[in-house]
């Protein structure tokens, strides 16, 4: 499965740099967004399976090429997730977003199957996006969530997640 899931990403990737590579990419300025995301935690080890719910504010102040995002998740299997960081929009061609992200994140709920082993988690991310012409984005990502050995033991954990963006102009004023 671990493999599978490798050769999707780089599949994935090698679609979507094509465009850059012939192209070239620029910094999205795009509008303050709520993304909704939901998806599969611990897809690679699938040591504590289960559904991953999430919402996270981007907003859309710059710092350099850097944006600040707030993020919290819920996991079926009772963990939560709540934390900010910071993410790059990478826009190639007209509609496609690459946006890496990196938050450090709160963690709680260690199940029987599954303890990551300290409270503090850092999760990268990369998300492919499709961005419609109002603005709204849909996307996929990947995360992975580890405590940079913090703790006394780091298991990691994965995620693959689908993800709706709405930009916040849309919900009025």
């Amino acid at each position: 499965m671990a493999g599978l899931l490798r050769g999707l990403s780089l599949a994935i990737l090698v679609m979507v740099a094509q465009p850059v590579l012939a192209d070239g990419f620029k910094i999205a300025k795009d509008p303050t967004y709520l993304t909704f995301s939901a998806g599969y935690f611990d897809i690679n080890r699938q040591k504590d399976e289960a559904a991953e719910l999430s919402l996270e504010y981007r907003s859309n102040v710059d710092l350099w090429i850097f944006k600040p995002f707030a993020h919290a998740a819920y996991v079926t299997n009772g963990m939560s997730f709540v934390g900010a960081g910071v993410l790059i929009d990478l826009q190639v061609g007209d509609n496609w977003i690459i946006q890496p992200s990196f938050a450090p994140t709160w963690w709680r709920g260690a199940t029987s199957d599954l303890d990551l082993g300290y409270g503090l988690e850092f999760r990268a991310r990369l998300e492919v996006a499709y961005r419609f012409p109002d603005k709204s984005r849909f996307g996929i990502s990947f995360s992975h969530s580890s405590n940079a050995h913090l703790g006394d033991t780091n298991p990691g954990t994965e995620s693959l997640m689908v993800n709706v963006s709405i930009p916040t102009t849309l919900f009025g004023n």
